[in-house]
């Protein structure tokens, strides 16, 4: 039983290694870095900033307090986001105070993205990035994601799969 628990130990620490140096590139929650803003084109081509309130394009910290916006950085043809977005709507949907936008990059064009969230029956605010927002968020695989605080800083980021729970710790 000892040898089963080493063994589950190390492959725990393999794995969260190799995220840490898959993770290295991004933008960093240490640093204290504020998250770019962009204004995109959501579904119905309304100009929607990433990180301030779409309805007022007031800060969020005006709204209210402790709310959070994860930033989800996907591409339609990348099978993980096909299964990793599902966790995304089942959070959207559990919790109100989280804010939800997706960013769709690299994309054919927009009807790919379209039929995208139209077959996952996606719920939260999906926009329509371009190659200076991949960069400015240092987006090299997907999918990738930041939790934004109220400030606009970063919290938290990863890349590959997430589970719901993860999404919801994350996000307190």
């Amino acid at each position: 039983m000892k040898s089963f628990f080493l063994q589950v130990f190390i492959v725990l620490v393999i794995f969260n290694g190799v995220s840490a140096v898959r993770e290295s590139g991004m933008l960093s929650s240490w640093q204290n870095e504020t998250a770019p803003e962009f204004i995109l084109a959501d579904f119905k081509h309304q100009p929607t900033p990433l990180i301030a309130n779409s309805d007022t394009l007031a800060p969020i910290n005006a709204l209210t307090t402790n709310t959070k916006t994860i930033l989800y950085f996907f591409a339609p043809w990348c099978s993980v986001c096909r299964v990793s977005i599902k966790n995304l709507q089942n959070t959207y949907e559990r919790d109100p105070n989280i804010k939800i936008k997706a960013i769709a990059l690299d994309y054919e064009n927009q009807q790919a993205v379209f039929d995208f969230a139209e077959n996952l029956n996606l719920k939260f605010p999906i926009l329509f990035g371009n190659e200076q927002v991949k960069k400015a968020y240092k987006v090299s695989a997907y999918p990738s994601y930041y939790v934004v605080d109220e400030q606009g800083k970063i919290e938290h980021r990863s890349m590959g799969y997430s589970t719901e729970l993860g999404l919801f710790f994350r996000s307190l």
